[in-house]
């Protein structure tokens, strides 16, 4: 089985080696970086230095997922695709496109006989060795030929929760579950960066880190984003000094909202995040730098550093 992999970012690359990890499949990786194609190659890919290499270098029917930004470059990239690919192959977007992207796609790539299939893919920097969770949504035949690759990307199944992926509905299913996470983990992180930022300013000189800790054993708040706050003021220091408080979003907490208004339902917490990290930008102060580190600590997101501050 071959499959073939466009856009080799921080992600993107951790996935690629994923696969030729734990799959018995051939990747075939194209990136505008020649540097990251060479870098793939070194754990088994077989880099393509154009889009056109790489479909030539796959045996129908083919799989080509992109792992590019969502918007115009995944736009672009679906345009030059469906010029170069036959009927019966399958484009998979894993990106963090909007699912209404998705259903428009999805029509304009079946006039010319091709699938598509949405993965929102949650797991950031940390999935290469733990596993990505993929929200699934496409045909169900594409989607069935797709398995062995979701199957290597996703964790082991367990008693309790089941499989690491899901094909959840039709096209722009996957992305939709994926929007909606990420809205709910905005709120998460908000909830707990106001949290560490009272800490920091009571009467006593509590260790974050420890207190962080604490709560990953057996505490009704703890989870992953609770461990890597532990991490992050480990790494960083208690107060963060060498974070400034600016947090970016990537647009799903947005179109959460919107969707919500769309069909009046409140999201008082989530629309609340999204401010926080809006006025952050304006020069924010603790609760920010938590969030600036957590958003590096699971996704390898940029932090900014004070002038003359250099990385803990």
């Amino acid at each position: 089985m071959q499959i073939g992999f466009v856009g080799l970012g921080k992600m993107g690359s951790n996935m690629v080696e994923r696969l030729t990890r734990k799959a018995d499949l051939e990747v075939v990786a194209h990136d505008r970086d020649p540097a990251v194609v060479r870098a793939v190659a070194e754990f088994g890919a077989s880099g393509a230095a154009s889009l056109e290499e790489l479909i030539d270098r796959l045996a129908p029917p083919r799989l080509v997922w992109l792992m590019i930004p969502a918007g115009r470059p995944t736009q672009d990239t679906v345009d030059r695709l469906a010029s170069l690919l036959e009927p019966g192959d399958t484009v998979v977007d894993g990106g963090n496109s909007k699912w209404t992207d998705d259903k428009r796609r999805a029509d304009q790539l079946a006039q010319k006989g091709l699938d598509y299939v949405d993965v929102g893919t949650s797991g950031g920097v940390w999935g290469l060795e733990e596993g990505y969770c993929l929200m699934v949504g496409g045909p169900h035949d594409a989607v069935a030929r797709l398995a062995p690759v979701l199957d290597a990307l996703a964790p082991p199944p367990d008693a309790e929760h089941g499989a690491g992926w899901a094909h959840l509905g039709p096209t722009g299913a996957g992305h939709y579950v994926k929007m909606v996470h990420n809205g709910i983990e905005y709120g998460l992180m908000q909830a707990y960066a106001e949290g560490f930022e009272l800490f920091d300013k009571s009467e006593y000189e509590l260790d974050q880190a420890k207190s962080a800790h604490l709560w990953m054993r057996g505490s009704v708040v703890r989870s992953w984003l609770c461990g890597l706050a532990a991490h992050a003021f480990e790494a960083e220091g208690d107060d963060l000094v060498g974070l400034e408080g600016r947090t970016e979003d990537s647009g799903e907490g947005r179109w959460t909202i919107e969707e919500a208004t769309a069909r009046d339902i409140p999201t008082p917490v989530i629309t609340a995040a999204l401010y926080a990290r809006l006025y952050s930008r304006a020069g924010g102060e603790f609760t920010h730098r938590v969030l600036a580190a957590l958003r590096n600590q699971f996704g390898g997101h940029d932090v900014t550093r004070p002038r003359g501050v250099p990385p803990a």
